[in-house]
């Protein structure tokens, strides 16, 4: 057997003519569009790398969006203040600060100040606690555990009823799409079990699993034997394990393996998400997603 591919390359191009085509409907019937803001603080590469993708994403949308490049020296007083500006802002529907901030600035206290009803990574404690009561309360899933969410959906596979297990307990992701997998609802409605570093009998655990979600950040973890025949296989890792010469650039690039040993697998699973190509590219997606729910909030319309 060969697993089905679940591409979010491909399913992000779907979202992304999905919002296109809202924002531009809604342009027309209130003359107004979502808007995001992306404080950067200093110049991490990796961050700014992130931010730019962000910022080309929102603008290929149609989306207002601002970016609030500030220096690394920003006092910590201050960036609170800069956010506090943007709470208070109409045309501003989500609020992003890029992580990592500098050690002279307590991240806890910076997305605190957040306006949960602005907080579009989902995650503001009170969006936290939206997701634990589940249903209509939730407004702002997190981007990773949403986009595992989106492409079990829309991949056809059945969550109901079904054994899943989270490999991974973090707040990013492990902890969070455990919570979604188990409500009630559509892409949910799930038996699910948790597993990490302080599990016995790992392996047995996920040999149960109709959808195995792999969140761990060890590259290669998962084995072939412990995936169940048929199963749906969510590789969440994005791991760094050497660098090769590209063929279109001539230069050095990442050479990238997920948490689970992809090519042994492919026989064993029903559905596989690929690394890199997987959960990656949907991630900003769902970002946006979540961009364009708090503009419809913000019209009445949610």
């Amino acid at each position: 057997m060969s697993a089905k591919l679940i591409k979010g390359t491909v399913i992000r191009e779907e979202i992304l003519a999905e919002l296109r085509a809202e924002t531009e409907e809604l342009k027309q019937k209130y003359g107004r569009v979502p808007g995001l803001v992306t404080i950067l603080v200093g110049e991490n590469p990796a961050s700014v790398s992130y931010v730019t993708l962000k910022i080309k994403t929102a603008k290929r949308l149609g989306y207002n969006e601002i970016q609030d490049s500030q220096s690394p020296d920003i006092t910590e007083d201050a960036l609170l203040r800069l956010i506090e500006k943007y709470n208070h802002d109409d045309d501003i529907n989500g609020i992003l600060v890029q992580l990592p901030l500098p050690d002279h600035i307590d991240e806890k206290k910076v997305l605190n100040k957040i306006d949960p009803d602005k907080d579009v990574d989902g995650f503001h404690p009170v969006n936290v606690g939206r997701l634990m009561i589940g249903g209509d309360e939730v407004k702002f899933p997190p981007c990773t555990p949403a986009a595992i969410q989106e492409m079990i959906v829309r991949a056809g596979v059945e969550t109901k009823g079904a054994e899943v297990v989270v490999v991974g307990r973090s707040n990013i992701v492990g902890k969070p799409i455990a919570n979604m997998m188990m409500q009630k609802g559509e892409g949910a409605n799930a038996t699910v079990t948790v597993v990490h570093t302080g599990t016995k009998n790992l392996a047995e655990h996920c040999l149960r699993a109709d959808i195995l979600i792999v969140a761990a950040g060890v590259p290669g973890l998962v084995k072939p034997e412990w995936i169940k025949k048929g199963a749906c296989v969510i590789d969440v890792g994005v791991n760094r394990v050497g660098e090769k010469i590209s063929e279109k650039t001539g230069k050095k690039i990442a050479v990238l393996s997920g948490d689970v040993d992809f090519e042994p697998a492919c026989e064993r699973a029903g559905f596989i998400t690929p690394v890199p190509g997987g959960v990656g590219p949907m991630t900003i997606t769902m970002l946006m997603k979540n961009t364009m729910k708090s503009f419809k909030y913000s019209l009445g319309l949610l």
